[in-house]
């Protein structure tokens, strides 16, 4: 059943192996990979309201990237002139309109042909992604993490041994988290959806001492398809995309917004007013077969 609560939606991963560059620098033009993504939105605005939706991509040098987007409101299109686009941390893209009551329909969609360049890394975010946040509360695990993994000099180890660890302990079963539950709540239920699994590797990576952080992405090969969000830790020098649930490869991931966690990246936030979500179709696809992916490899979103 659609929820009319007036509340923030939330996004619904032996030896190692070297790091891979999934890049294409010499391909030809029908070599390059493509990845087709968007989302149609049907939203009914019982009270006025006023929304902000994250799920434009963001983005993505390196990469050349087409995109259209349309709010239609009681079946008449609104000017793009009228929405406003505010530019947020590491390229998030928040469209932001006021709503009165009625009907919204929000339809986008983007091509993305070739591989972005990696994320850039600021000793800003090395230090802000270390702290504990409000749905991945480190602090809560210094001490378990410690026992656990905290015999491990090598990140990227720990990265690994973390992700099996949360895949080998959760459950996903949709539904059966709530949108304000943190990581020691999923702990603690064993299931979840990917947000709690990433949330969870999250806090014991920064409980460690390895800066992580979250990524809403879209998911070419993700069933079931949805929203879906990853974790990202700081290992061997860069941004590196882990994600215990193991829904999607890593490497046909497009990112469209990173934070802290889901209260940074989330699709859509309602302030004030009453809506119900009637229907959400996310789409993700690659042009040809899916990329391998291998849980021992160190793998950027690119």
């Amino acid at each position: 059943m659609p929820s009319t609560r007036p509340t923030r939606l939330l996004p619904r991963i032996g030896k190692r192996r070297p790091a891979v560059d999934t890049a294409t620098h010499d391909a030809s033009p029908r070599d390059v990979f493509k990845r087709d993504v968007g989302a149609e939105l049907d939203i009914e605005i019982t009270d006025p309201t006023t929304l902000e939706f994250q799920i434009a991509v963001a983005p993505q040098p390196g990469a050349e990237v087409s995109e259209s987007l349309s709010f239609v409101f009681n079946g008449k299109e609104i000017p793009l002139s009228e929405i406003q686009e505010i530019s947020g941390e590491h390229g998030n893209r928040i469209h932001k309109l006021e709503a009165p009551v009625g009907n919204l329909k929000v339809s986008y969609s983007a091509t993305v042909l070739g591989h972005a360049d990696p994320p850039p890394v600021r000793e800003l975010d090395l230090s802000t992604y270390l702290r504990p946040s409000r749905y991945a509360e480190a602090d809560k695990f210094f001490g378990f993490a410690g026992t656990e993994f905290g015999d491990i000099a090598d990140s990227a180890t720990i990265l690994e041994k973390i992700a099996a660890w949360v895949g080998s302990r959760l459950n996903y079963v949709p539904g059966s988290s709530d949108p304000i539950d943190g990581a020691a709540d999923t702990l603690l239920a064993g299931s979840g959806v990917c947000r709690d699994y990433a949330h969870l590797v999250i806090a014991l990576l920064r409980a460690v001492n390895v800066p992580a952080r979250l990524v809403s992405v879209y998911a070419p090969g993700c069933q079931p398809m949805d929203f879906h969000a990853v974790a990202e830790a700081y290992v061997d020098g860069q941004w590196r995309v882990v994600d215990a649930t193991l829904l999607a490869p890593r490497q046909s991931l497009v990112r469209i917004a990173t934070g802290r966690d889901a209260a940074d990246t989330a699709w859509l936030d309602n302030h004030k007013g009453q809506i119900t979500v009637n229907n959400m179709e996310v789409f993700a696809t690659v042009d040809g077969d899916l990329p391998r992916d291998s849980v021992d490899q160190l793998v950027s979103i690119r």
